[in-house]
């Protein structure tokens, strides 16, 4: 009782240091443990109690209207240098808000479809409708969260040291808590009240264990001589924790969040989820809506056009075929190179026929899941089915239909041949009567099974190549709609036909938006001819590397490399027509090149063949005549002489020793060991050698005749850095036989013949006319 009233006499004493505890809520200051351990008392500050740095409350707040404001770059003048800051943000302000009111509003759309914007086509997002039972409900659900994840504001947390010292030695303590044997939690006593703590304030403390906290307990309670009728009592308690509980179940609940989106919306798509993985994937559009393509946009494809007409026919009126017993072809197979316009062609027929349009691509039949390709080809066929007549179109049908057994396939189950096997079943099962064809479109016809293009599956296989000149010059005119410019059409999609020998319908539209382009870099209000140069240019021979600086002797040697090869050209009856040679650096690796224009031509002759190769080693036998050395700059040049020589033998035929036999063999590209002897092959090697050496030989007496000419046209590289064929004939002179380009047979207007002049009405002079 001594030890108490000693205690409780010394109260006085100690109303500054829980002064301080009050002020712990909001304030944790180094002065908080000062005040805990009486600096007066001779008690020491234990390294436990960390310093927190002290939180400064009463920081001046800026002023949002006192911040400079922000002038963009270039624009200082517009808002005025010697404004105030207010003032240039009002006029910001005002500027922005009439050019928002100049704006046009875009149209209701009433449809609210047929837009790429997520809000409808341009329309006002929708507003959220707030009403007070969404507010109440949201502050209350907010306010429940935060109280039972955030900690008590009457709880705070100290050091055993701190808790004997403070508050036990004091007489402060009504009870502790044992919470989870891990924390003590501290309840005072309510004649802590006149000393300015609340008696509902808590504190904390961390154990690391229960025995060692009782075992200082006690000697702390036996230090202060406190009788065991007096003692603080102890109690142990287990919380739980909603947090930590939540933390616990978060793995489970992940779980069960996957497993509901894949039930709901997963890979199987079409908001079935997993269950709908084995739906097809095939897009349907509508005839009326969708498909707007019709077969006067396909160009440079009649053939192949009249050729699917009658599926369009068929399905336009079946009646007509069906009254004399005729039955439409199960399917189609458009084949050709890339670019050509196979797609396209399906699209097309569509939208003629008006039936619905069903497009998937092969590589959406494979899955990793054992039975999903068959599946999607079952569902795939019977939504045909069902919006009969229509046309399923399968792109890049080689991704299920390669020829089975050919794939390195060592057991087991393989989906591709099982999806390829669930095709062959439903194209050969369903009637024609229901008026469902399917075309199909692929780059590799060779590779695909034969059960798959016999007769009742794929009846017609129609054959899309590249355009010649007169359907390049249509599917010019197609693009060319778009763009602006003030040149004849008609003139100019025949010009830039003859120029592009050998590109396809993609490449075509690839130069039209190249030119468009070009001329937009450099500020033009219409697209010219030289823009579409430039751009057959930029698709041949690749961008102009402006920033790839050559050597005077490097670019010296690819002058001479040109012309070497502009020579040999020229001068040889067989060769492609030159049009332009260039010194300036391209692409990747093309340090210079030099365009031809090839005509149309279907088939070689040995003579023909010569003088290609002569050509192409040009550049290499004029680097030799003229320089000490040779370079790497013939490096592509060699590979296709190489092709060349080897093709001559191995394919057509050609060479007398190894006769008329061909090795090659479309089909068997991948084979490990070639289809002919070690003794066949030397003699190969050596006839291939022999070409390329002849045709090299003849080259260098070409070259070594005419060396003044190729030393002129180098020197004018040199200086114009592009010469064209004009520049040719006026160093040079013409031909020395007579041509006929495709350019001049196509693009330059016929004269046509007029009779003869009455004698004396011949003017005076000779007459004569060019051929």
């Amino acid at each position: 009782m001594l030890s108490r009233f000693c205690q409780i006499g010394a109260r006085r004493q100690i109303t500054a240091e829980f002064a301080g505890l009050r002020n712990a809520r909001s304030v944790r200051s180094p002065q908080s443990s000062t005040l805990l351990t009486n600096r007066r008392l001779g008690t020491r500050k234990y390294s436990s109690e960390k310093e927190k740095p002290e939180h400064n409350n009463n920081k001046k707040e800026h002023n949002e209207d006192d911040k400079p404001f922000n002038v963009p770059k270039g624009f200082e003048g517009f808002f005025g240098k010697g404004s105030s800051n207010n003032g240039r943000k009002a006029a910001a302000d005002q500027h922005a808000k009439r050019s928002a009111d100049q704006v046009p509003k875009p149209p209701r759309n009433e449809g609210g479809g047929g837009s790429n914007n997520s809000n409808g086509g341009g329309n006002k997002p929708p507003e959220v409708q707030i009403n007070v039972n969404t507010v109440v409900g949201t502050a209350l659900g907010t306010y429940v969260l935060w109280k039972m994840t955030s900690p008590s504001e009457d709880s705070r947390e100290i050091t055993w040291q701190a808790f004997r010292s403070s508050l036990l030695d004091k007489g402060m303590v009504d009870r502790l808590v044992v919470l989870n044997r891990n924390r003590v939690r501290v309840h005072l006593r309510p004649e802590a009240t006149s000393l300015g703590v609340s008696p509902a304030q808590t504190f904390y403390f961390s154990i690391g264990s229960v025995d060692s906290f009782e075992r200082k307990l006690e000697e702390a309670q036996n230090e202060l001589q406190i009788p065991s009728s007096e003692r603080i009592p102890v109690s142990y308690r287990d919380e739980i924790s909603l947090l930590n509980t939540m933390l616990h179940f978060a793995p489970t609940l992940l779980l069960i969040g996957v497993l509901y989106y894949m039930t709901k919306r997963g890979p199987g798509g079409g908001g079935q989820g997993i269950f709908g993985i084995g739906k097809s994937r095939a897009k349907m559009f509508n005839q009326e809506k969708d498909v707007k393509v019709k077969f006067k946009d396909v160009a440079g494809a009649d053939e192949a056009k009249e050729e699917i007409m009658e599926f369009v026919k068929f399905l336009k009126n079946p009646a007509a075929y069906e009254r004399l017993g005729a039955t439409i072809p199960k399917g189609a197979i458009l084949s050709g190179p890339p670019g050509t316009g196979k797609t396209l062609l399906a699209k097309a027929t569509a939208g003629e026929a008006g039936v619905p349009f069903l497009s998937v691509s092969g590589s959406e039949f494979v899955e990793m899941f054992v039975g999903v390709g068959p599946s999607r080809v079952r569902d795939l066929f019977a939504t045909a089915k069902k919006n009969a007549p229509c046309i399923i179109f399968v792109d890049e049908i080689d991704a299920i239909g390669k020829a089975r057994g050919k794939g390195g396939h060592m057991g087991g189950n393989d989906e591709r041949e099982s999806t390829l096997n669930q095709l062959l079943v439903e194209m050969d099962g369903f009637d024609s009567s229901e008026h469902v064809v399917v075309l199909a479109g692929t780059n590799r016809p060779d590779v695909l099974d034969p059960a798959l293009l016999r007769p009742g599956r794929f009846d017609r296989h129609i054959a899309i190549d590249r355009p010649d000149i007169g359907g390049r010059a249509q599917i010019f005119k197609v693009h060319l709609k778009p763009i602006k410019t003030t040149v004849d059409l008609e003139q100019l999609s025949r010009k830039l036909a003859a120029l592009t020998p050998g590109f396809s319908g993609a490449d075509i539209h690839n130069v039209c938006n190249e030119a468009a382009l070009i001329a937009a870099r450099h500020l033009k209000d219409e697209v010219d001819e030289s823009d579409f140069e430039q751009a057959i240019e930029r698709v041949i021979a690749g961008l102009e590397k402006k920033s790839r600086v050559l050597s005077p002797e490097e670019k010296k040697t690819v002058a001479y490399h040109e012309a070497g090869h502009a020579v040999a050209g020229w001068y040889l009856q067989y060769a492609d027509p030159l049009l332009k040679v260039s010194i300036i650096p391209r692409g990747v690796a093309a340090l210079g090149y030099a365009q031809y224009l090839p005509k149309d031509q279907y088939l070689f002759s040995e003579k023909q063949l010569l003088d290609r190769m002569c050509m192409t080693l040009g550049g290499r036998v004029s680097e030799q005549i003229f320089f000490d050395t040779i370079t790497t700059g013939a490096h592509d040049d060699l590979q296709k002489v190489t092709k060349i020589a080897y093709a001559q033998v191995t394919t057509y035929g050609m060479n007398k020793k190894v006769g008329p036999i061909s090795f090659n063999d479309p089909q068997g590209e991948q084979q490990f060991q070639k289809p002919f002897s070690e003794q066949t092959g030397t003699l190969i090697d050596n006839e291939a050698r022999n070409l390329v050496n002849e045709a090299y030989t003849r080259t260098v007496d070409l070259l070594t005749e005419r060396k003044e000419d190729v030393e002129k046209v180098a020197k004018l590289l040199l200086d114009k850095e592009v010469i064209t064929r004009e520049d040719m004939e006026n160093l040079l002179g013409k031909r020395p036989f007579v041509e006929k380009t495709v350019y001049d047979e196509y693009v330059r207007p016929k004269k046509t013949s007029q009779p003869p002049p009455f004698p004396e009405d011949t003017p005076s002079g000779d007459v004569s006319s060019s051929p």
